[in-house]
């Protein structure tokens, strides 16, 4: 029985980019529900598309004029907007029980319509490619599990706000982040270890190029320093994290 919309990681380097946004969804065409925007109480709008089974049960059981926490895969259209991808519902109190967990809970005890992460929550799990602490700049790779007919999808890059020092580039990293408007920003971060780089000795050996796979080294949990010119995170905890090194070269995306 599961009771959160979010599943668990369970392995130390599985990648993964999923988060809770909570809004009223407004299709762009009132006949045709695939596509739309999430319209959210802060007045952000975020671009939006409904995937899989989500598309029948919003058709069967979802009141769209009223608001949702929806269940999202994040992605960069650019550096300035957001777009989600929609792939569940989180409701208890109204939804049956019975029903696929990503899209609604299963049966068993009562459970809240609002987890404990609340509204704007993101866990983004890969490689950092770039980081820029005086800025406050950050992108992270994320590869995506081979589909059913054995086709790898090409790995896809997320632009955050966040400071992480130049020494865990090309580490595999775990960030909770909060949505701010259209930018996701990092509240705390996870350094689970080196990721071996192309052309480097024991290639064939890439950790972390699938879902999972690695030792769990030198791993340390850390608030992320949060002076990136956004409003300040929900959650609180210790001294920033700093870094007085040069920043590198931006890598093509």
């Amino acid at each position: 029985m599961r009771q959160h919309p979010i599943s668990p990681v369970t392995e130390p380097m599985q990648y993964r980019a999923i988060g809770l946004v909570r809004g009223v969804y407004v299709p762009s065409d009132p006949e045709q529900l695939s596509r739309g925007l999430i319209r959210c109480e802060d007045g952000s709008e975020l671009e939006a598309v409904v995937l899989g089974r989500l598309l029948t049960l919003i058709r069967r059981h979802l009141d769209l004029a009223e608001p949702h926490l929806w269940v999202v895969y994040p992605r960069n259209r650019d550096c300035e907007q957001l777009h989600l991808q929609m792939v569940g519902v989180w409701e208890p109190s109204t939804l049956a029980a019975g029903q696929d967990p990503i899209d609604s809970p299963t049966a068993g005890g009562p459970m809240e319509d609002e987890p404990q992460e609340g509204d704007g929550w993101f866990s983004v799990r890969g490689e950092l490619v770039y980081t820029r602490p005086e800025t406050g700049d950050l992108v992270v790779k994320v590869r995506q599990k081979p589909r059913a007919d054995g086709n790898r999808p090409i790995p896809f890059k997320l632009q955050l706000r966040g400071i992480v020092p130049l020494e865990h580039l090309r580490h595999f990293v775990s960030l909770d982040l909060r949505r701010h408007g259209q930018q996701l920003s990092v509240e705390t971060v996870d350094v689970i270890g080196p990721l071996a780089q192309r052309g480097s000795r024991g290639g064939k050996g890439r950790r972390g190029s699938g879902a999972g796979g690695g030792e769990r080294r030198g791993a340390e949990r850390r608030p992320a320093d949060r002076r990136s010119g956004e409003a300040p995170a929900e959650r609180s905890g210790g001294g920033p994290v700093r870094s007085h090194d040069r920043a590198v070269t931006r890598p093509g995306r």
